[in-house]
């Protein structure tokens, strides 16, 4: 019997995931190639033998997305498997028209197929965009159940952006263990909050030996979910961030909405800073598609000396993917620079240098900030020459690390950090109070 061909559509994430789980070992299937996109330079690298199993002793390639159409032809590939998240429906439609274009089939694998049940309770933390306040919720929801007397585990989505190989199963306890596996600022900034609150975070390539790894020291499973993907463990409790500053958004989003609708708890997020008629209308999209969901609304308070911005010129880091496929045109590190009474917020785009400045042209509708983009060495050179290139009196960091750690920069630096506050009843004091009763 012939094996039909597959090509994983991907970002170094959920395709990876969905090949473990779904077709390593299947006999009926032949995985050809995944394609690579969204995240910059993951493409040319081999899927490697020590994760893709007997029927792929040599692994498997990874291609550049745009190669799709050829490498459909050119392998006779049968099904195309959509596999990254945080895109409009409009794009996983075009993508779909591509493909069929081409006389392929194309395949979305949903939570039946791809989650895994553990042994151990499981809370994921997902959202319906990047950039919703996935972060500070799991760190909320992590202190509780410490306090709680609860020993809590951290599972984050994967971020495989170095050597595949050393990267099957992380395991961060310690600052030196981000040093240990070369981590990029975008891992740093998932996995040095954590380490700070004395949380253990595992991460990787392969979340089924993952999570056998981390079951052996957990009491209960935090899934802390990236983009707005949903989680790769079957949760007993599935908590879901919205964001009432995209409005609407909630229902255009693959897979966002999947996520709201498989939501046992939903937290509206920002309602300090969003408009009023906003927060209105996500809640009624809430109300539309998951009436039984409980609704917590929540503030993420900022953080920060007002000494340091107020009549002072800045300039503002914020969180890369929050801006770039999240699609916000500000973050928390512009609100602050506004509130605060900063004298200028000084445009870094004429000082731009390499990849930052390639974004900056990239994404026009960005406010005057500039992206922490650190997928790489590169990216990490460039965003220290741009910051230490643009005149100003401060720099204005709104990324959860302490990138003095990670850049040596030539002007004072003041840090900014947020963290989830619930808003009146119910709160996650009590939804995790009820689950671990239940």
């Amino acid at each position: 019997m012939r094996k039909k061909k597959i090509i994983i559509m991907g970002a170094a994430g959920r395709d990876f995931h969905n090949f473990n789980v779904y077709f390593r070992d299947n006999e009926e299937y032949e995985v050809v190639a995944f394609t690579a996109t969204q995240v910059p330079n993951i493409e040319g690298r081999v899927y490697p033998k020590e994760l893709t199993g007997r029927f792929y002793p040599n692994g498997i390639p990874i291609y550049p997305e745009d190669q799709l159409p050829h490498l459909i032809e050119d392998n006779g590939v049968d099904v195309v498997v959509f596999a990254y998240s945080d895109v409009p429906y409009s794009y996983v439609m075009h993508k779909s028209a591509q493909v069929l274009s081409c006389g392929a089939d194309y395949l979305l694998l949903g939570p039946n197929s791809t989650m895994i049940k553990s042994e151990r309770p499981v809370i994921s933390i997902c959202a319906v965009r990047t950039g919703s306040g996935k972060s500070q919720t799991t760190r909320r929801v992590c202190k509780i159940l410490k306090d709680k007397g609860k020993k809590t585990v951290v599972i984050r989505h994967p971020m495989p952006y170095g050597d595949l190989k050393e990267q099957i199963v992380q395991r961060f306890e310690t600052v030196e263990d981000l040093d240990q596996h070369k981590v990029t600022i975008e891992e740093r900034e998932e996995y040095e909050p954590h380490i700070r609150n004395q949380t253990v975070v595992y991460a990787g390539c392969d979340y089924g030996r993952i999570l056998k790894e981390a079951e052996k020291e957990a009491d209960i499973i935090v899934w802390d979910g990236g983009n707005n993907d949903f989680s790769f463990y079957r949760p007993d409790l599935n908590i879901v961030v919205v964001d009432p500053h995209r409005p609407g958004d909630e229902l255009a989003y693959h897979p966002g909405e999947t996520n709201l609708r498989m939501a046992d708890v939903v937290i509206i997020n920002k309602v300090d800073t969003a408009k009023a008629e906003d927060v209105e209308m996500v809640k009624g999209n809430i109300k539309a598609i998951n009436k039984g969901a409980r609704v917590i609304e929540a503030a993420s308070p900022i953080f920060v000396d007002e000494n340091m911005i107020r009549g002072k010129k800045v300039v503002v880091v914020e969180d890369g993917p929050t801006l770039t496929h999240g699609g916000m045109k500000y973050g928390a590190g512009i609100v602050a620079a506004k509130r605060f009474g900063a004298e200028e917020i000084v445009n870094p785009e004429v000082y731009a240098v390499g990849t930052i400045k390639e974004t900056l042209v990239k994404y026009r509708d960005l406010e005057n900030l500039i992206p922490a983009m650190g997928y790489g060495e590169q990216h990490i050179k460039d965003l220290e020459a741009t910051i230490n290139g643009t005149p100003c009196d401060v720099v204005l960091a709104a990324t959860p690390i302490d990138l003095g750690k990670v850049l040596k920069l030539n002007k004072p630096t003041v840090r900014l950090h947020y963290e989830l506050k619930e808003i009146g009843k119910p709160d996650l004091e009590d939804v995790l109070g009820d689950f671990l009763i239940s």
